[in-house]
């Protein structure tokens, strides 16, 4: 998993695995390999490698920002695709969980890229 952090800033984490479908089966392990994270931390997921999201992969993203506002911090997604992002919209979240700013691709000033395993 590649995540950006800047000092007190949000961290931008690439969705992990090379995940390409947020679907069953890959819903359990975004949650367990972010949920630590958005604990501990602002996150923004990139969502940018996706193009197909389901009940499961919705339900994912709502169980990490309860996980990130029960913490204290917030999750959002960004870089969405059209697709995603409509139906993100008729499930009435693109309002809550959707970052329309722009995201650099590279580590802001000051930052460190951390890479691990996954």
């Amino acid at each position: 998993m590649n995540t950006i952090m800047g000092e007190g800033k949000t961290a931008r984490v690439v969705a992990p695995g090379g995940i390409t479908e947020l679907v069953r089966g890959t819903d359990r392990m975004l949650v367990a390999t972010l949920a630590p994270m958005v604990r501990q931390c602002n996150v923004a997921l990139d969502l940018a490698p996706l193009h197909r999201i389901d009940a499961a992969g919705i339900a994912a993203l709502i169980s990490l920002y309860g996980c990130a506002r029960d913490a204290g911090h917030t999750f959002s997604v960004c870089n969405v695709a059209p697709r995603i992002d409509e139906i993100l919209r008729l499930v009435g979240l693109e309002a809550i969980l959707v970052c329309h700013e722009a995201v650099p691709m590279q580590a802001p000033p000051k930052a460190r890229l951390e890479q691990s395993a996954a």
